[in-house]
């Protein structure tokens, strides 16, 4: 049967995980040390984030893990016990620093836009919040090409768990043969997996070809080369 739905990753296949997220991480970290040099070495040491370079190293937990246990993870490392409290304040300043470092890989509309044209119907999974895909999804200008948006707390689950793709299979009205999950991460090919979906994975993380090809149906570099893949497989269905 050919796809008629593709479900996206967010970040590190339409959003620059490292241009968005170094610059958002490394505000929070000074906003929460108020500027104690210490303080934001122990929440860097403890997310696993070079504060030289602004970038979250390979071994952070968040780089394909839900951001719902950071609260935990921050504040220990600045030695506060309020975690829910403190995860809404982190969310807080995430909703402004990561709308002014927001960075696209390549230019997603063009390559949602085509897909579209193809008569295919668009969808984002991500372990991010759901608030926070909705303002980021928005300000790329893709909300309009985007019909479905889930985030760890909507209720479907995270990746690698399957409820976000079978919950867009369930929102196309389709069995998840039909669907493909694009990501760039093994959590993405996972959840496609597990769904009996689609999976292909885009070399724009940091994840290497290495790792994700032996658990994708296909491998390409990002998004853009999406529609001539789509294409091929409706020639092929």
């Amino acid at each position: 049967m050919s796809i008629i739905g593709v479900l996206f990753d967010k970040d590190g296949t339409l959003v620059d995980f490292d241009e968005t997220w170094g610059p958002t991480t490394h505000a929070i970290i000074h906003a929460l040390a108020q500027g104690d040099p210490g303080l934001m070495r122990a929440q860097a040491e403890a997310l696993h984030f070079s504060l030289e370079s602004r970038r979250f190293l390979p071994s952070s937990p968040l780089i394909a893990g839900s951001s719902a246990s950071y609260g935990r993870s921050w504040g220990e490392a600045l030695g506060r016990t309020d975690f829910a409290e403190l995860k809404r304040e982190i969310d807080r300043l995430s909703a402004v620093e990561s709308l002014k470092a927001l960075t696209p890989i390549g230019a997603p509309a063009a390559a949602l836009g085509a897909l579209q044209a193809m008569g295919l119907r668009l969808g984002v999974a991500t372990n991010d919040s759901e608030a926070s895909a909705r303002r980021q999804i928005a300000a790329l200008g893709l909300d309009e090409a985007i019909e479905f948006i889930a985030g760890y707390d909507t209720g479907h689950g995270g990746k690698p768990d399957p409820g976000m793709v079978l919950a867009f299979a369930r929102h196309l009205g389709a069995p998840p043969s039909r669907i493909a999950m694009v990501g760039d991460s093994l959590h993405d090919l996972d959840a496609a997996r597990a769904a009996g979906a689609l999976a292909i994975a885009v070399l724009s993380g940091p994840a290497q070809r290495s790792e994700l090809a032996p658990r994708a149906d296909h491998v390409v570099a990002d998004i853009e080369a999406l529609p001539a893949l789509f294409a091929a497989l409706a020639r092929e269905a």
